[in-house]
């Protein structure tokens, strides 16, 4: 994996990927074109390093993408004067760079939220997507109240001290212990500087409400896959899953044991998944 660079008018964004290798899979199937890669999106205040057990697995078997997303971690220092919109055109953007045509977005919590925005923006791009513990991005599926406090999260993170707040940032997201110190070391990113940390998640949460209010219809038209975590207890995670499963039909999978983060929690098994949606894209 190589880190590479993609310049905005608000900031750096810092993106690892790899050469396309020859074969698809340990049975043979070929790879798919060039253009087509897993690009693999983390969640709120997470980085590149969440999907590092992903990376392990899939950097010789197919073209992957990973991004620290902007304000995080790498990509710092950026300006907040961007919405869930410019996230998934930046996606789209260093996709093009990359000469990545179809990808097939593999998004985590927030990260799920920019690949329903880039479903929206680019439907005849996106070849595959895979929710991890996210949730559906359309305004149906959450009350008023909810938006309301996605909009006024920013205090409670500034506030909140440090030391309950990366213990509940760790024990909340992650079940096992490879989960919750991987998450112990990504917050600790933002050791010293809760201030900074605050302005990511509140930021995040701000554009994560305007883009459930656009009311748009967010549609994924292309293969698609659900993952959560049966012990998943960031909000409301589980129903929003059960309802997303029932109103679209999309194949949901639920990870026994494993929290918000179950691609860290039981990687063997949401890997091997991930792996089946690539076979179905083919």
């Amino acid at each position: 994996m190589k880190e590479k660079l993609y310049e905005t008018p608000l900031g750096t964004i810092h993106y690892w990927t790899n050469e396309a290798p020859e074969a698809c899979s340990d049975s043979g199937t070929q790879s798919p074109p060039d253009s087509a890669a897993f690009v693999f999106l983390p969640g709120l205040t997470a980085d590149h390093r969440l999907f590092e057990k992903q990376v392990e697995y899939f950097e010789d078997k197919c073209r992957i993408l990973v991004w620290d997303a902007p304000e995080h971690a790498a990509s710092w220092p950026f300006k907040p004067d961007f919405d869930l919109r410019d996230k998934a055109r930046w996606v789209d953007e260093i996709c093009q760079k990359e000469g990545i045509s179809a990808p097939i977005i593999v998004g985590q919590s927030m990260g799920g939220y920019v690949g329903q925005m880039y479903a929206q923006l680019f439907p005849e791009k996106l070849k595959g997507f895979v929710s991890i513990d996210s949730a559906p991005l359309q305004r149906k599926y959450v009350t008023a109240a909810e938006i309301w406090l996605l909009k006024r999260m920013g205090p409670v993170y500034r506030h909140y001290p440090w030391k309950s707040l990366l213990k509940a940032g760790v024990n909340g997201v992650a079940t096992s212990a490879y989960g919750r110190q991987l998450m112990h070391e990504i917050m600790m990113t933002y050791d010293g500087d809760q201030a900074r940390y605050a302005q990511i998640a509140g930021h995040g949460y701000r554009i994560l409400a305007e883009a459930m209010e656009a009311d748009l219809p967010y549609e994924i038209k292309c293969p698609a896959m659900l993952i959560c975590g049966e012990k998943d207890h960031a909000g409301s995670c589980i129903r929003y899953n059960r309802e997303w499963h029932r109103q679209t039909g999309i194949p949901i999978h639920w990870i026994k044991d494993a929290g918000h983060n179950s691609n860290t929690d039981e990687p063997d098994i949401v890997n091997e998944l991930i792996g089946d949606l690539l076979e179905a894209c083919l």
